[in-house]
């Protein structure tokens, strides 16, 4: 403990190593976000499913290409992801040393793009494997397919190693953030070292070249129609990414609350604040049940006292009669016959049994 201790505190007073608390931080940013996101988009879908259904139905398709063009706005203008440049970070390659390049000169292409496809491919894609063996699990609860069926037995043992699996992706995260605190490793995730890029801290040069940049490209005019026009595109997918990127750094907090909220761990408390309270149990008519009407045999109508025939059930009871017997008690005394509920005609409630 005390060398974890000493490794941390080395690591929090580093000049350029963000600490394992902020790398993680940037990690759950984005992955608090998309949750929110989806729950406010299905209260919009159930209040107006013509005009937002195809929002829900479209929903992982739609949130990646907006997910693009923020990456890419971010990658491109500060060498770092939304969530990276929210927390002051940036990426540069893995193998340089003390001279590192400004986070305005960008990523080479081969890590840009790498850190693009990792930052938006890896969620989707585990996102669609996490749906697909919840809807297979389903199909087997409720299958049509022949037990001896080769389908059905292979997608069971696809079902029965996905736990191993993702049991070897977690760990294999875990184990390289636990190199990380220890000093062992450059990158808190194996996607960084897949990038070929590692996370340093923005220092005061960075933060000026990008404060001189956004100045320059404000004031930047062209003549040229065709660059006015590449401008101008350029421009417009920048004022997407920006909006983006503004809107998700204003409700950040909020959509992190949203996700706590609705979370499964907080439904019980949700509930708790929220339930309303238990109605009082019905209140009978000066009486209790009376056990002399009830048959001893459960097929016997406790008014005829004979087999029943078409057996009907009062809902405010539970108790069953024939449908002649009990239609006519209801009607005329308005109650159950055995227990003294407040019954009408609307109560009955006509059984059909298997041999019917």
């Amino acid at each position: 403990m005390a060398e974890l201790g000493a490794h941390l505190t080395a690591e929090a007073a580093g000049d350029d190593r963000p600490s394992i608390f902020e790398a993680v931080a940037q990690d759950s940013l984005m992955a608090a976000v998309k949750p929110a996101l989806l729950h406010l988009v299905k209260v919009l879908a159930e209040s107006n499913p013509a005009r937002y259904g195809l929002l829900w139905r479209r929903f992982d398709e739609i949130y990646v290409l907006l997910d693009f063009l923020l990456q890419q706005h971010y990658l491109a203008r500060c060498s770092a992801s939304f969530s990276e440049n929210f927390y002051s970070l940036k990426r540069i390659p893995t193998g340089d040393g003390k001279q590192q390049p400004l986070a305005t000169a960008g990523l080479p292409k081969k890590q840009h793009w790498k850190s693009l496809l990792l930052l938006i491919l890896v969620p989707y894609l585990k996102g669609k494997l996490e749906k697909l063996v919840s809807s297979l699990r389903e199909e087997d609860e409720y299958s049509i397919h022949p037990p001896s069926s080769s389908w059905k037995r292979f997608y069971r043992a696809f079902l029965a190693a996905y736990p191993f699996v993702n049991m070897a992706w977690e760990g294999w995260f875990l184990i390289q953030q636990l190199c990380y605190i220890l000093g062992k490793a450059q990158h808190h995730s194996p996607l960084l070292r897949l990038a070929g890029v590692r996370l340093v801290r923005l220092t005061a040069e960075d933060i000026q070249a990008l404060e001189k940049k956004l100045a320059v490209a404000a004031s930047s005019q062209t003549h040229s129609i065709k660059t006015r026009m590449q401008s101008a595109v350029r421009k417009a997918l920048g004022g997407i990414a920006f909006s983006l990127s503004t809107g998700l750094s204003v409700c950040v907090f909020f959509l992190q609350f949203l996700d706590w909220w609705y979370s499964s761990e907080n439904q019980e408390t949700i509930k708790s604040l929220t339930a309303l309270p238990t109605p009082p149990p019905p209140v009978h008519l000066d009486h209790e049940v009376d056990s002399a009407l009830l048959p001893k045999l459960k097929t016997v109508c406790p008014l005829c006292h004979k087999v029943r025939v078409n057996a009907t059930a009062l809902s405010t009871s539970g108790f069953v009669f024939c449908y002649r017997c009990v239609y006519n008690y209801v009607k005329t005394h308005q109650r159950c016959p055995i227990t003294g509920y407040t019954t009408e005609l609307q109560h009955l409630v006509k059984l059909y049994s298997p041999e019917s």
